[in-house]
């Protein structure tokens, strides 16, 4: 029914910059807060930044300054643009979005639920 497909993620030496896209699709009415996180190997998911519909922001304190998430609603994307990357940046991102799905027919839209990404690799060279 939906589908969220991230792309972007890569190798990029420590500094450098990546920005990573997710894009939903399918039967959707409206999507609420979007999200990024990631898991680093032999650690748990972590929340990285998360934007509301109307755009507001929050970011986990070890990427504020060098992270910016934003979306375009028209487009049911969310971006996260990394700068000044470093090593312990790397890890899988995932984006994630709480969302509305569209009615089945003519009828009221459908319930709420959350999606998820299948990942993308970021890896940062030292």
């Amino acid at each position: 029914q939906v589908q969220l497909v991230e792309s972007g993620g890569g190798l990029v030496q420590a500094g450098g910059s990546l920005r990573l896209s997710c894009a939903a699709s399918g039967r959707i009415f409206t999507i609420n807060n979007m999200s990024w996180h990631r898991q680093a190997p032999g650690k748990q998911r972590e929340l990285v930044a998360v934007i509301s519909r109307g755009g507001s922001t929050m970011y986990e304190d070890s990427v504020k300054g060098r992270f910016t998430i934003s979306r375009d609603n028209a487009k049911n994307t969310v971006y996260l643009q990394m700068n000044s990357l470093k090593p312990e940046d790397t890890a899988v991102y995932y984006c994630n979005a709480n969302l509305q799905l569209g009615p089945p027919g003519n009828g009221p839209p459908g319930s709420w639920s959350t999606y998820w990404g299948q990942g993308t690799q970021v890896t940062v060279s030292s």
